[in-house]
């Protein structure tokens, strides 16, 4: 079965148009990217998905299930999202703690204390940080509170929207490494939004190349290796990065 089926989705803030067209599925258990450059439209994709962009049309289904366009607690216990800026995705008046039990509080879940203990060990933080504000940890740190937060619920979906691109380069690849852990661990389907092709290489099996709006390519990453692409734009991507992989 497919984690998410798009089919013909276009979205448009307003009177303007900035998706058009968009068709693709992920496999249960599969990574996949979005990539582009800025402005290509590959995050709204990702923010019609997580119910954040209401002007959509076409057809997205998650789990074989119609999404539907408002907020409900089913989906999210399936799918949960991971922003790019982890400075701005945490309260900044609340512990780690009572970030964390949230998500719990609405769906109501129990075992609160020992559900996140584990899941602070899980994404490699001692459980010392568990009364800290964001504001005492660093990016990394709180980028790891951030992903901790979305697997609370034990979702089967997350979209990662540029989950490194905020943080310094040397803890880059430490969260890129961890989030490759937690697939393994938990089972889980990946869609991440990047416009870096070394980690998408690194992430991901396929992905589709977004422009202006539109998909122009869909294919294994392992073309990464070889540079060998159908669309003159993926090709120029490709240059652009120095090659990948």
């Amino acid at each position: 079965m497919n984690a998410l089926t798009l089919e013909g989705v276009n979205i448009a803030y307003g009177h303007t148009q900035v998706v058009h067209d968009v068709s693709f599925s992920v496999a249960s258990g599969e990574s996949f990217a979005l990539v582009g450059e800025s402005g290509s439209g590959k995050s709204t994709v990702l923010k019609a998905i997580a119910a954040l962009a209401t002007g959509w049309s076409g057809s997205i289904e998650v789990a074989g299930k119609p999404r539907s366009r408002e907020h409900d607690k089913a989906f999210a216990r399936q799918c949960q999202m991971v922003f790019q800026d982890p400075y701005g995705s945490l309260h900044p008046r609340k512990t780690i703690d009572t970030i964390l039990a949230e998500p719990l509080q609405v769906h109501g879940l129990g075992n609160r204390n020992t559900r996140i203990l584990d899941m602070l060990n899980a994404v490699g933080l001692d459980k010392r940080y568990r009364f800290r504000f964001p504001h005492q940890l660093s990016g990394g740190q709180r980028q790891r509170v951030a992903i901790a937060r979305a697997l609370m619920l034990e979702p089967s979906i997350m979209l990662l929207d540029e989950p490194t691109s905020a943080l310094d380069v040397s803890v880059q690849a430490e969260i890129l490494n961890l989030l490759k852990r937690l697939r393994a661990e938990q089972n889980l389907t990946y869609l991440m939004v990047s416009h870096n092709l070394p980690v998408v290489g690194f992430m991901c099996e396929r992905m589709a190349v977004m422009q202006q709006g539109r998909i122009v390519e869909i294919c294994d990453t392992a073309a990464l290796r070889t540079g060998e692409f159908t669309s003159g734009y993926t090709q120029e991507l490709y240059a652009a990065s120095g090659g990948a992989g």
